[in-house]
């Protein structure tokens, strides 16, 4: 049983390397734990979770702030949450994405939620990434990290937290820098761009080819106050400062990216043999981003989109105990706001999003309940929503949205279990989709219907002394689907009807003690009802071929390891041509890490990214995002990094 469990694995061709270790928190989500100590390359938590989870992919934009697609699902139609406070970019093309706004450094946990299956979330379409930040601890701690890098990579950070049972206090910071990585054909982005472009002086090529990739500064503060054992008051802030930003396949480089999160809670726990806790909530995140094209050709002109996002919310959240049923109620109320104005050569020209808030109202319930050998949990969700534009010549719109679902465990025995769900979601159309302007004309469509996802999942997961595994399915079927039609000058976003439907697998097999393998692997597929007005082509974007993992773990002695990884993905052939995809070479790269401890207190990491140098692109090009176009018409492809060097050392105490 084990040879066959680690040989069905190296049959798939996919290999599998994880920086941080993969658990599960429910048989419907994985959970990555201690982040900040394993995940060593770089501060993008979305790079962390395309290597870690089955489920996740990420499109590259940058060195740095990459975003993450779940299922083929991406932007509002997921949810991203730190600590419970949600955080939306500002940047129209995603330059900012949510999950960029916290680094991995800062990170205790992530669980990623796949499907309709957390109503506690507002706009969770189709799955859901949780982030958890280092708590402070009693007593007195410390963790000062050195990284550096291919590329003159460079990073140092460090966390401090202490206290006693009345106060607790955490201080963390961070800065991090880098020049341009060079692909496997040792081009850097900038010359990446002129390749693309067929010259080194074309409109948007760079005008100074050797420019600093990103600068990137974190600082993060929490202080948790208990007057009383069974209160507890807990303030938190963040603040994100990146400078300089190239995202050479956009027409336009990040001149700044400043975002700032505030958290206040205030819980009080046992209040009753029936009432468990109740916490009140107020967060708000703030974002300042302006882009532009001050470093492209030609010289002589700064075309800037200055865009400002921001949401504030309060949540009231109960815990109850009925009888063994276990209640979660929750009330939530939100405003987010997106704004953003055209200048050329600081002269101003015009709004690219009007100052729209979106106004939500929520409440959800949810119900867990063991009966005999079935764990099930019921939840449901109603949202009302509306949203405002600050323009008398742009449509009001409200909306009401209702979720539910019910996900259960079969237990046949201690080793084995079987899981299903069924799930509906929905989410509004955002600002951008809505009203959009460039160029002087409105990009959004202003009678778009919100998306409404039904889902289907099914699994089983085998856990023993010797392996751990686990298969899953689903089904997706999307109604209303807001899709780009790259055939349109004006009201580029249309409502079709989708589904989307695969399998995920992975798993551990323990060849002894201190020697196993890992891996996982995904395959899915992305279809329309039918082809959008004016199209003929049913296949979906952002549904990426068939991929995987595995990786070999020697653990020499304890908290030290060595692994060799590798991962691989199909050729991406089904794609949707008629809006901006386009066929891409399969690919498979390999990795190495070691981790030493010296004692429990110093330790370092050193790896080797991509060891054979192999140039290959992951991401593709739906017109969803504004790419450079090439001189062959074909929209830029950005390579991932070439042979990447790095080592970190970190010193606890």
């Amino acid at each position: 049983m084990k040879k066959s469990i680690a040989l069905s694995f190296i049959a798939l061709g996919c290999l599998y390397a994880q920086d941080v270790v993969l658990e599960d928190v429910n048989v419907d989500s994985t959970a990555l734990n201690e982040v900040a100590q394993n995940a060593k390359v770089s501060a993008d938590i979305g790079e962390v979770l395309a290597k870690d989870v089955p489920s996740i992919d990420m499109s590259r934009r940058s060195g740095i702030a990459n975003d993450i697609i779940i299922r083929g699902q991406k932007r509002d139609n997921i949810s991203v949450t730190v600590d419970g406070t949600k955080t939306y970019g500002a940047c129209p093309n995603r330059m900012d994405p949510p999950i960029s706004h916290i680094l991995s450094n800062n990170v205790k946990s992530i669980e990623v939620i796949e499907g309709p299956y957390d109503v506690s979330e507002y706009g969770n379409l189709g799955g859901g990434v949780k982030i958890k930040t280092k708590d402070p601890r009693k007593g007195a701690h410390g963790d000062i990290s050195f990284g550096a890098g291919s590329w003159r990579y460079q990073k140092i950070a460090a966390s401090f937290d202490g206290g006693t049972d009345l106060l607790r206090v955490l201080i963390s910071g961070s800065s991090e820098e880098s020049d341009q990585y060079k692909d496997g054909n040792g081009d850097t982005l900038a010359q990446q761009l002129d390749n693309a472009l067929g010259s080194t002086t074309a409109m948007r090529s760079y005008i100074k080819k050797d420019m600093q990739a990103y600068t990137k500064e974190n600082f993060m503060t929490k202080f948790f106050i208990n007057p009383t054992k069974n209160q507890e008051i807990r303030l938190g802030y963040t603040a994100n400062r990146s400078d300089t930003v190239l995202y050479p396949n956009s027409g336009m480089d990040a001149y700044y990216d400043d975002s700032d999160i505030y958290n206040v809670e205030y819980e009080i726990k046992n209040i009753a043999s029936w009432y468990k806790s109740v916490t009140l909530q107020f967060f708000s995140s703030d974002v300042d981003h302006p882009m532009g094209t001050k470093y492209r050709y030609p010289p002589t002109v700064d075309m800037i989109n200055h865009m400002w996002s921001s949401y504030d919310a309060f949540r009231l959240k109960n815990k109850f105990n009925f009888n063994d049923f276990l209640v979660d109620f929750g009330l939530e109320s939100g405003k987010r706001n997106w704004d953003g104005e055209y200048t050329k050569n600081e002269t101003y020209l015009g709004k690219s999003i009007d100052n729209v808030d979106t106004t939500n109202y929520s409440a959800y319930l949810k119900v867990d309940k063991k009966i005999a050998s079935f764990d099930i949990s019921v939840g449901a969700r109603y949202d009302n929503s509306e949203i405002r534009p600050d323009s008398s010549t742009l449509k009001n719109r409200d909306f009401d949205s209702f979720g539910a679902n019910i996900f259960a465990n079969y237990n046949i025995n201690k080793a084995n279990k079987v899981f299903f769900g069924f799930g509906q979601a929905q989410r509004v159309p955002d600002a951008r989709e809505l009203y959009f302007k460039k160029e002087g004309k409105i990009k959004g469509t202003q009678n778009l219907e919100q998306v409404t996802n039904q889902e289907f999942d099914l699994g089983y997961k085998l856990a023993t002394e010797d392996a751990d595994f686990k298969i899953k399915t689903f089904y997706s079927m999307l109604k209303d689907y807001i899709y780009v039609n790259a055939n349109k000058a004006e009201s580029i976003f249309e409502n079709t009807d989708a589904t989307i439907y695969g399998v995920e697998l992975s798993g551990t097999y323990y060849v002894m003690d201190d020697l196993s393998f890992e891996g996982w692997a995904n395959y899915k597929v992305g279809k329309k009802d039918k082809p959008l007005a004016g199209q003929t082509d049913t296949d979906l974007a952002d549904i990426a071929p068939l991929e995987g993992r595995v990786g070999v773990i020697y653990d020499y002695m304890p908290r030290s390891y060595v692994r060799v990884d590798a991962q691989a993905r199909d050729k991406w052939d089904k794609i949707d041509g008629d809006n901006g995809e386009q066929e891409i070479a399969g690919w498979a790269v390999i990795d190495l890490k070691l981790k030493h401890s010296f004692n429990k207190n110093i330790a370092m990491t050193f790896g080797v990214n991509n060891i054979l140098d192999k140039t290959y692109a992951r991401s593709n090009t739906y017109k969803d995002l504004t790419l450079v176009v090439s001189d062959t018409s074909d929209v830029m492809l950005l390579n991932e990094p070439g042979r990447y060097i790095y080592t970190n050392f970190d010193f606890r105490f």
